[in-house]
């Protein structure tokens, strides 16, 4: 399952202003969560003999670091265009994604990388009650934070904030071989080394889904089009609209929003106002059914000279 596209979008927020506000609420509530979360689970790891716990709560204080970037970025990238920026400052949203993504392997690297050392040293022990108890309440308080950044992320079009959601399930998700761990660990105390597993198990969730952040957010830095799907879709519209001969060199990339641009046909006999009209059309229609486009650029050929 792809994290940025596992369901419908929200319609899209074109006011930059509420976007800013709405990506900006929501991560300051995911940070104090997040605080809370990670004081409560690597001290409940201690307390509790899990390195898999303590583990996890290393993964919710690299959170704090994304919902901070996020903060810090959101300043950046809401700013309107100006001259040395016309398209925008929405790259920085993607910069922030891919920090995200990073940041999220280096946490991942980092767990796998002590939980071989304490194998190799022998510092195995069961865990206790304590630790279970804490990743729990991890599960169940980050898979709802998750819910929500992503509906919120998905409602203003913000792949930083929707990256930060994900980062918030990979959370909820490695909270729960910690808690198995914990459990046979408690239970099963020859079985003790299962806490380690379980570590290395979160680490593997957290590479995972740093890989589903990084990728659309590379894809979006070196100006990768729309899918296939969303081509069609577009050419699709366009040509229903009246006038419209055909259409060629349509081109998208992803900055923000979708910008498309593109060459409608028209008949070569309109006057100019005729041909700008339609083109305005095709450009209301995809603005209004279109996957989150964010801008329209029409070039208008004459459809008499490009006939074949």
């Amino acid at each position: 399952m792809d994290p940025m596209t596992d369901t419908q979008p929200s319609p899209f927020v074109h006011n930059t202003e509420l976007a800013a506000h709405t990506v900006t609420v929501t991560t300051w509530i995911g940070l104090i969560v997040n605080l809370a979360l990670s004081v409560l689970k690597i001290l409940a790891g201690t307390l509790g003999n899990s390195r898999a716990v303590v583990a996890d709560g290393l993964h919710s204080l690299s959170d704090l670091i994304s919902d901070f970037a996020v903060l810090a970025g959101v300043k950046i990238w809401s700013k309107p265009a100006d001259s040395r920026h016309p398209y925008g400052h929405q790259r920085f949203e993607t910069l922030v994604t891919l920090f995200i993504g990073v940041l999220m392997v280096g946490t991942g690297i980092g767990i796998a990388w002590d939980a071989f050392s304490s194998w190799d040293k022998g510092n195995i022990s069961s865990a206790e009650p304590v630790a279970l108890v804490a990743a729990l309440i991890s599960i169940v308080t980050k898979e709802g934070l998750f819910h929500w950044t992503l509906h919120k992320g998905k409602q203003v079009n913000s792949s930083a904030l929707i990256a930060n959601a994900w980062h918030h399930r990979s959370d909820a998700l490695s909270s729960m071989p910690a808690a198995i761990a914990v459990l046979v660990s408690m239970f099963l105390p020859q079985f003790a080394w299962i806490d380690l597993a379980g570590a290395l198990i979160i680490a593997l969730f957290i590479l995972f889904s740093a890989f589903k952040i990084c990728s659309p957010a590379l894809g979006s830095l070196v100006d990768t089009g729309a899918s296939e799907d969303i081509i069609e879709r577009l050419h699709e519209l366009a040509v229903t609209v009246e006038g419209v001969k055909g259409i060629h060199r349509l081109r998208t990339r992803h900055h923000g929003g979708l910008f498309v641009d593109m060459h409608l046909h028209v008949d070569g006999t309109l006057t100019v106002n005729q041909g700008h009209d339609i083109a305005l059309a095709v450009e209301k229609l995809l603005l209004e059914e279109g996957p989150q486009i964010l801008e329209v650029l029409i070039h208008v050929d004459p459809w008499n000279e490009t006939k074949q």
